[in-house]
Parts: C-alpha cells; sequence; structure tokens
C-alpha cells in the first residue's frame, strides 16, 4: 500500500488554515508543533510534510510529495512542472504594482523605459514589464520589499498585499494589479493509480467540508398550512425533509440544509409563519 504524502506549509495562517481542513476532512493526524516535520495518520494512508510554502511545488514536481498546498502566485512565479487540481477559497491576495504616493505615474505605461523593480516573484514582474516594452531591472528582496523606494534601492516594487494596508502605511500607491492568487492544491504529473484514487478521495472530502461552511441545518416544527410558502424560501439541497409530530396533526417537523447567509432572514420568517423550536446547527461534511 502505498502512502500518500501531502506537502503543506510550515508555518503561518495558510498552514493552520490546511492542517484544520484536512482534520475536518477525516484525515485525523496527531498534533503538532512549529518543531514538527511529518505527521502521519493511525493507517499510515497518508502523510504530511511541513516545508516552506515557496518549496512546496518543487516537492511535487520532484516526486518528494504527491500533492501539496501552495499559493497560486507562487506556482505562477515557479512555473513548476505540475498539476493544478484544486482552488481553495482562502489564502486570498493581490499580486499588484506600486510606486511611492508622491510620483505622478499613474499606470505602468507611465512607468520610464529603464526602471528597477524590488519583487520577490522576478519571473512575474521581468514577464510583466517587458509585455509592456520596459526594460526592467529586477532586484530580488525575500521580505521588506515596501520599503525598498524609500531607501533609493527601486523605484517600484511588485508585491503581494490582501488589505493594501502595509503598502500605505510605507507610503505606497497600487498603480495595477497583476493577478489574483488564493491556495490551491497542485499534483505531481506521474502518480500512480492508486494515489490518483487516494488524491481523488482527498478532493471530494476537502470539497464536502467547504460546502458545508456556508451551509447551515435548520430544523424547526412548522404548521402544514405554511408548508407550500415555506418552500418558496428555503428549497434545501432539493426540497425540505418533512416529518410528522406524534399526537399533532396540524404540525409537521421540517429539515433543511440552507445558505449560512440566509439564516437570519429565514428564521423570522419561519417566526412569522408559526414556525416555533427552531434549531440551527453547523454541518461538518456536505457530499452531494
Amino acid at each position: 500500500m502505498d502512502m500518500l504524502k501531502i506537502a503543506i506549509p510550515n508555518k503561518g495562517r495558510l498552514s493552520e488554515k490546511i492542517y484544520d481542513l484536512l482534520n475536518c476532512a477525516g484525515l485525523v493526524f496527531p498534533s503538532k508543533d512549529e518543531r514538527t516535520l511529518q505527521v502521519t495518520t493511525k493507517d499510515k494512508k497518508y502523510s504530511i510534510i511541513f516545508v516552506r510554502t515557496q518549496d512546496i511545488p518543487m516537492f511535487v514536481e520532484n516526486g518528494i510529495a504527491d500533492i501539496g498546498f501552495t499559493g497560486f502566485d507562487i506556482l505562477t512565479e515557479l512555473k513548476s512542472d505540475v498539476d493544478k487540481i484544486m482552488d481553495l477559497d482562502f489564502g486570498y491576495c493581490e499580486m499588484v504594482v506600486a510606486v511611492k504616493e508622491e510620483d505622478s505615474y499613474k499606470v505602468s505605461q507611465d512607468l520610464p523605459q529603464n526602471l528597477k523593480v524590488a519583487t520577490s516573484f522576478p519571473n512575474i514582474a521581468k514577464e510583466y514589464f517587458q509585455k509592456l516594452g520596459k526594460n526592467p531591472k529586477i532586484i530580488e528582496v525575500s521580505g521588506a520589499t515596501e520599503i525598498t523606494p524609500r531607501l533609493g534601492l527601486a523605484d517600484v516594487v511588485v508585491d503581494i498585499t490582501s488589505s493594501g494596508t502595509t503598502l500605505k502605511s510605507n507610503k505606497l500607491r497600487i498603480i495595477d494589479k497583476i493577478l489574483e492568487s488564493t491556495a490551491v492544491v497542485i499534483s505531481n504529473k506521474n502518480l500512480n493509480a492508486e494515489k490518483q484514487e487516494k488524491t481523488q478521495i482527498i478532493l471530494r472530502a476537502l470539497k464536502s467540508v467547504i460546502d458545508a461552511r456556508q451551509k447551515k441545518y435548520l430544523m424547526a416544527h412548522v404548521p402544514k398550512s405554511s408548508l407550500d410558502e415555506i418552500r418558496s424560501f428555503l428549497p434545501g439541497l432539493s426540497s425540505p425533509t418533512i416529518m410528522t409530530l406524534a399526537g399533532d396533526d396540524e404540525h409537521v417537523v421540517m429539515h433543511v440544509v440552507v445558505d449560512a447567509d440566509k439564516v437570519f432572514d429565514s428564521i423570522d420568517k419561519l417566526k412569522k409563519l408559526g414556525g416555533q423550536g427552531i434549531l440551527i446547527m453547523t454541518v461538518d461534511q456536505m457530499v452531494r
């Protein structure tokens, strides 16, 4: 039996979210700390390797890991020969071009022909400016990119941001967006049949958790006479599940899965239609 090796970031918020997602999907791993390098499920079917986010595409491409979780920005920068098999709904950021607040440049086309660009993404930055007909001098930095224009090291920066706060605090102004990025799942291109099957099982489990986080399970006692009206705003996945109440011919028990952002309004409407004993519960997984 081949163990499926999964590479995830070794630290940071992205690491915690991915580890939690895998556990919620049913892959229960032992507890870990910052020094943990590898953990394995009790059945020895799955193993997690903790490495730098930037190194995950290389680990997957070379077969050290079978699948991995990284950022789309990193995957684009490295141009690794792997398959992107799933987009996740977290880790969102934008890669932007920013200049000093007092600079007159409005868009990237306004920048000088020969310019100095500080970035942690040299390949993306070089390709971007060359497409604009510029001749950039790429200054690769591993951190603190935002401070380089004030130090005279660069004219502009190409960096990732989720809110723009750090750029603003360093008196930089965004003039263009290069790409949007979220966390993604990638796979080695040469997995055997057994590992491909395990990968598909993981993807289905991950999707079931992600889908469930957008839903709530609602149960209520409602009058039979109100069912048609209730169905109009609480359709559920297909239609509500209706069950009889012992000794009560006028009410039924309704079970329904609803969008989380519609729960508040749904409760109000249910109450007005005679709904009672309303319970709202979280959904751990939802397999369609």
